[in-house]
């Protein structure tokens, strides 16, 4: 065997390993795309029991899992852009995690942790490549967060990994449980109701968020302390480049978790509401995110409902931002 390697030329043996670690990334990575596919037979990995710090060994990794969920809980009050030490501040808003992972990220239908990091490293549309959990974490910090990435070996980016972890320790590893990300709605086939958003957000919304949706801090005095209720537009809300600036994104998440307190067994509003009130809050201002015209380098992967340009079609972004999907949806069908 060693006198016929010898013979091979050495560009010629390089190209035959190349060519086995290509076929074995894309093995990999198949794997793990029908990984992803996998669902729970009626598991219930939510039924552990919620965080209690008590319960976590104290010892360095349950330090650890607790400051993750100190940061999840207290954000802006530990990496906010209110703190004393400038080094620390990597959110650009004062929101928290918990304002849209609701319950400590332990709530169904409202993007939990409980076995994301299972389901990491991750295809990643917006980048068009595998990405790692710091990676995903990141995205939300610059984007829902409005602010800069944790550095991955940053004691708090390992304690909010070390967190969701924890939440997901019972999951087996690569199933994407049921709970998971956020209820699926069907839109009406128009363009979204912003009148009737309106009066729907006046009606359900206000009382938590207020009449400007600019919601109820926790200490009117010390804005690092962050928000009982969270801004839904303007400077201290998540940037344009967010996910919950896509209306069917924020439909879906409205209508298994709002107003506060529903459950997605019993929802309070209507797919359509959803939809309406979602389109409303989005077309407010909010702080921009430089750089978005390169996410989706493959512009064919896009979400039909990604507010911001370039697409792959003809449609306007306002059809994009508002609706009606449906012409959108076949066209890229037929495409």
């Amino acid at each position: 065997m060693r006198k016929i390697i010898h013979l091979i030329p050495f560009n010629t043996l390089q190209y035959f390993i190349l060519i086995g670690l290509l076929l074995s990334g894309f093995m990999s990575c198949q794997n793990k795309t029908r990984s992803l596919k996998a669902t729970s037979p009626g598991i219930n990995y939510f039924a552990s029991g919620r965080f209690d710090s008590d319960t976590i060994p104290h010892e360095q990794k349950g330090d650890f899992i607790r400051y993750g969920y100190q940061l999840i809980t207290h954000t802006s009050s530990i990496i906010g852009p209110n703190v004393k030490n400038m080094k620390m501040r990597f959110s650009g808003n004062n929101l928290a995690c918990v304002n849209c992972h609701l319950e400590s990220g332990q709530k169904k239908f409202s993007a939990p942790f409980v076995g994301v990091t299972g389901r990491f490293p991750q295809f990643r549309k917006r980048a068009n490549t595998l990405a790692t959990i710091e990676e995903r974490i990141n995205g939300c910090m610059q984007r829902s967060m409005n602010g800069r990435k944790l550095p991955a070996d940053s004691k708090e980016m390992i304690a909010i990994v070390a967190y969701m972890q924890w939440l997901s320790r019972d999951v087996p590893s690569g199933q994407k449980i049921q709970g998971s990300g956020f209820l699926k709605i069907t839109p009406p086939d128009r363009k979204a109701d912003l009148n009737h958003g309106k009066q729907i957000f006046l009606n359900k919304c206000l009382s938590c968020h207020g009449k400007n949706g600019q919601g109820k801090m926790t200490d009117s005095g010390d804005p690092s302390k962050g928000y009982d209720f969270p801004p839904l537009w303007g400077p201290d809300s998540f940037n344009q480049g967010a996910g919950m600036h896509r209306v069917l994104k924020a439909a879906s998440f409205i209508k298994g978790n709002m107003p506060f307190g529903t459950t997605y067994q019993q929802p309070q509003l209507t797919d359509a509401e959803a939809y309406d009130v979602a389109a409303y809050i989005n077309s407010k201002t909010r702080p921009d995110k430089k750089g978005k015209k390169n996410d989706y380098p493959d512009l064919s992967l896009k979400p039909v409902d990604c507010p911001y340009p370039p697409y792959a079609d003809h449609f306007s972004q306002e059809q994009h931002q508002f609706g009606p999907f449906q012409p959108i949806t076949n066209a890229r069908r037929h495409h």
